[in-house]
């Protein structure tokens, strides 16, 4: 990776939430962001999914996600899995999210007639939501990162990072991983 998206830090994160507050489809916009940060969604993972994909027959949030092949980037199918304050998000969005058939899109578009978020509008709509909100460097790639830097701080290895961001090489994981002060100070405190 050339140049890499930026590595949200928990202040920069909460000036995006507090910037959707405001906005309209507010409830939408941060459904969106907290499947990516929590999750480690790619942006056309998160456009592709549909609320058939988050809800079981009994209209339950999933504690797992199953991403088919063709929703992800390499074309594997994996499952994502969903952390108790994602589920809580998620839960949250479904309530206020109305639908008349599951195979809708998670994520609506405002446009007429529109069968929800492109990966490509969706790129587009995080690179201008990032803008307004005045961090720079953030690309729709930024909360996949975060979510990827963040484990790796806690100590999560390589190995398990890889299957959750779904790569198919630890060498690609790596690459997502942003080396940190705080990283470094756990590491020698370990001796």
């Amino acid at each position: 990776m050339s140049k890499q998206a930026k590595t949200l830090t928990t202040v920069e994160f909460r000036r995006v939430l507090d910037y959707v507050a405001t906005r309209k489809h507010a409830a939408r916009n941060r459904g969106m962001l907290m499947l990516m940060y929590y999750a480690g969604l790619r942006v056309g993972e998160t456009a592709s999914l549909r609320i058939e994909d988050i809800i079981d027959n009994d209209g339950a949030v999933r504690r797992e996600i199953f991403l088919k092949a063709e929703q992800t980037k390499g074309g594997h199918a994996r499952t994502v899995f969903v952390s108790d304050k994602l589920h809580k998000e998620l839960v949250r969005y479904m309530a206020v999210r109305n639908y008349t058939d599951t195979k809708e899109k998670l994520f609506y578009s405002q446009k007429l007639k529109s069968d929800g978020f492109s990966a490509n509008s969706l790129t587009q709509f995080f690179h201008f939501l990032y803008k307004k909100a005045g961090i720079v460097g953030a690309s729709s790639h930024s909360c996949r990162r975060t979510f990827i830097t963040n484990l790796a701080t806690q100590g999560v290895g390589v190995r398990v990072l890889m299957s959750l961001a779904g790569h198919r090489n630890i060498s690609t994981t790596q690459a997502y991983i942003d080396i940190n002060d705080d990283m470094k100070r756990k590491a020698v405190e370990l001796m």
